[in-house]
């Protein structure tokens, strides 16, 4: 996948697509309309983009994903800590919790995540 980039009001378009998908693009004009205000040009316009950049499709009439919304930021997550953080994430979650502390929760889910990452090791 490119690098693709969203701006807060196309990742609230897309959000929209990928809650609502497969969904017509009339539907789509209307859910606009409704959540952001805007006219069906400025839908239209904005869908093409993301087409281009090859996030959606429009066949027929029907709006779809090309990539799922997870496949999407986990790509957008990955790059982030690449580019910040040298591909480090314990230097990510160091910065993370240097401002933001954990909550018993969170570092429990963490715990949990690592340890069915080493069980598929």
């Amino acid at each position: 996948m490119n690098e693709i980039q969203l701006g807060v009001i196309e990742s609230k378009f897309a959000d929209i697509i990928w809650e609502n998908e497969p969904i017509s693009s009339s539907a789509l004009v209307r859910l606009c309309e409704e959540r952001l205000t805007w006219k069906k040009s400025t839908t239209f316009t904005v869908l093409r983009r993301l087409c281009e950049k090859g996030l959606f499709k429009n066949e027929k009439g029907v709006v779809s994903s090309l990539i799922s919304k997870q496949d999407f930021y986990s790509l957008q997550s990955e790059r982030f800590v690449e580019e910040t953080f040298d591909g480090s994430l314990p230097a990510f979650i160091a910065a993370f919790t240097a401002r933001k502390k954990l909550t018993k929760e969170e570092i429990l889910l963490l715990r949990n995540m690592i340890d069915e990452y080493k069980e598929e090791q």
